[in-house]
């Protein structure tokens, strides 16, 4: 039986928030990236196209070069959500970069925060060229690689229309370490999958439809060119149940989901290379 979860208010400047809500869940995240102890900064990546992507980059506590995660964002382009992950993935002993897809593609050429509302940010991103996006993503994996905090191990990993890119991706550049997809679709093309190299590893919701309805051709598609595809679908989860999973009056299975998810992803992680351990 799924439990009931009490609904908690918190009163400030005359305004009722409900704990757990959107706007909660969007403070929850503020706070962990004002609080972290872990370095963030904001980095400029100059793409073969002459492009400048912005990008948050996040360093782990660690004592020795550890593994790096491109974090490619969702359709509502780069968000504190997505700053979130990288954070934690950096928390998890990872090098992670979040870039802004959407760089100098907004108002007066701004990024995700030019566009003024996540609506406008669907529509610039449905704009963006699968050119650009590869392009863009090939600076971020440079960018990683001649850090020497990464020790040249770079996966991708991306959220919904990120998921997607993640996939395109792994068809585009066979020297990524893995591909982590979560809720995005496969390429249309069934002969793309002959360029994939990498591992490809996906994340489903039971009640997604529109995406996990993919999941049992892609695996044929895949096995049948002998490429490492594993998917897990979890059950009664939903659509983007990462983000909605983080809030605390989320629904039950997509918390279960996300909360198991991460445990997933980071298990898979350490295949790659396990993280260092703590100084001291």
């Amino acid at each position: 039986m799924r439990s009931r979860m009490a609904m908690a208010t918190l009163f400030m400047g005359g305004c009722v928030v409900a704990l757990g809500s959107p706007l909660a869940a969007q403070e929850s995240v503020k706070k962990r990236l004002e609080t972290s102890p872990r370095h963030h900064e904001w980095v400029q990546i100059k793409t073969r196209t002459g492009r400048q992507v912005r990008a948050f980059l996040v360093f782990p506590e660690v004592n020795k070069p550890v593994p790096a995660v491109v974090v490619i964002h969702e359709n509502r382009g780069l968000t504190d959500w997505v700053r979130g992950v990288a954070d934690q993935l950096a928390e998890a002993g990872y090098v992670a970069l979040a870039p802004d897809l959407l760089s100098e593609t907004g108002p007066n050429k701004g990024g995700t925060d030019s566009f003024g509302s996540e609506d406008a940010a669907r529509q610039g991103i449905y704009r963006l060229t699968p050119e650009q996006v590869l392009a863009d993503l090939d600076a971020c994996v440079e960018h990683l690689r001649k850090l020497d905090a990464v020790n040249k191990t770079v996966a991708v990993a991306g959220f919904c229309w990120g998921g997607g890119q993640t996939f395109n991706y792994a068809v585009h550049n066979p020297d990524i370490a893995a591909a982590f997809v979560f809720y995005g679709t496969a390429p249309a093309d069934a002969e793309a999958f002959r360029k994939i190299k990498a591992p490809v590893y996906g994340f489903y919701g039971e009640n997604d439809q529109r995406i996990t309805g993919q999941v049992a051709k892609v695996k044929e598609q895949m096995a049948g060119e002998k490429k490492k595809y594993d998917p897990v679908i979890y059950d009664g989860a939903g659509h983007g149940f990462m983000r909605s999973g983080e809030e605390p009056t989320g629904r039950p299975a997509d918390r279960q989901a996300r909360n198991q998810a991460w445990e997933r992803w980071k298990g898979l992680l350490k295949e790659l290379g396990r993280p260092a351990t703590r100084p001291g």
